[in-house]
């Protein structure tokens, strides 16, 4: 899928500074920048296709890359509710922090911007990566919200090491779309950068996303491809069962299944947000 055009130059919604307003698959959107302590992240906001729906989506991204692959999930998302996708510090077009930046340093600006944009009580999305720092910010930051999606969790325990992760990733890649292979290698290069991202590895590998599942009380829904080579199904099922209160549904596809798939995402996440 070819990158939308924009234009800059404008104010944005809610008094927001500058802003930059795209285009995705009839979605307009618009991006700024916010300050947090000393990181800065760059939101992505969907406005919403339905004035009157209070639902609101956050949308995080894994390991390298950036919320680009998130955008058609993010669209069909806007049909119900506002999105919001964020560029967490040092990715995608985020400014490089020049220090280490731990999973409970995302999940705190995470909680800070929900706070400070006054969401209230967003249904916050992770995928890989991401689901570690979602489930941190549902356990530390519990007033942030009550409900969480996991979608591909990381990692599996027998491939906490950089070689078998870079492994799975590199076999994973081969299963992908090429549009999704072309974003990785662009973010992972060039937008976020290996130094960066080589010391952001550590974190990802040594946290043990297993022991905070259910310490946390917020409603959980975990998603998986059928063809993940880096979270396999029955890591990511066991990861739902060993919650009080989750949900888990298997789709078809590789890692990145909100790309290959997204209407079918979108249907497992807006069921999971009407559910009482």
């Amino acid at each position: 899928m070819p990158e939308p055009r924009g234009r800059r130059g404008r104010r944005g919604p809610a008094g927001e500074e500058s802003f930059r307003t795209r285009a995705v698959n009839g979605a307009t959107f618009f991006t700024s920048r916010q300050e947090h302590e000393d990181l800065t992240i760059v939101v992505e906001r969907f406005p919403g296709l339905v004035a009157a729906s209070t639902r609101t989506y956050l949308l995080v991204h894994g390991l390298g890359v950036s919320s680009r692959y998130f955008r058609p999930l993010a669209a069909e998302l806007a049909k119900t509710g506002r999105v919001f996708l964020v560029d967490l510090p040092g990715y995608g077009a985020a400014p490089n922090p020049r220090r280490d930046v731990t999973l409970t340093d995302h999940a705190a600006v995470l909680a800070g911007f929900v706070r400070e944009a006054g969401l209230d009580n967003p249904i916050i999305i992770g995928h890989s990566m991401g689901t570690q720092i979602v489930s941190l910010l549902a356990q530390k930051f519990p007033d942030v919200t009550d409900r969480i999606v996991m979608m591909a969790p990381t990692l599996v325990p027998r491939a906490r090491t950089p070689w078998l992760a870079i492994r799975n990733l590199l076999w994973d890649a081969t299963r992908e779309p090429p549009v999704v292979f072309g974003i990785a290698i662009t973010d992972y290069l060039i937008r976020c950068g290996m130094p960066y991202l080589l010391r952001q590895l550590p974190h990802m590998i040594n946290d043990r996303l297993e022991d905070r599942v259910g310490a946390d009380r917020a409603r959980t829904l975990v998603i998986n491809g059928d063809r993940d080579t880096i979270s396999p199904t029955p890591w990511a099922e066991a990861l739902a069962a060993a919650h009080p209160d989750a949900a888990f549904h298997e789709v078809r596809g590789p890692h990145v299944i909100m790309y290959t798939d997204p209407v079918m995402i979108a249907k497992h996440i807006t069921d999971f947000a009407d559910a009482p």
